[in-house]
């Protein structure tokens, strides 16, 4: 579980149910990297553009290499995303 607070499906207001909806497929549950800006919409639109741009935009560092830089920090800062 992630230390910051998010919202569940069932507890989000309107504008969170747009988010949800939009980024976390039919079960409405983001992956908990975006999901943890669940408590403000117009950050997790922000969040995931960001997450985006880093993950699958032009670089010279391919999306493997990405992938792994990704894994080696959680596995450094214990976190299981």
């Amino acid at each position: 579980m992630a230390f910051i607070k998010y919202i569940n499906y069932d507890d989000a207001d309107e504008q969170q149910k747009k988010v949800l909806e939009k980024y976390g497929g039919a079960n409405r549950q983001p992956d908990n990297i975006i999901r943890v800006s669940s408590v403000n919409p117009a950050a997790m639109d922000g969040h995931v553009a960001l997450y985006k741009s880093v993950h699958r935009g032009k670089s010279p560092v391919s999306r493997l290499q990405r992938e792994m830089i990704a894994v080696t920090v959680s596995g450094i800062n214990a976190c299981h995303y």
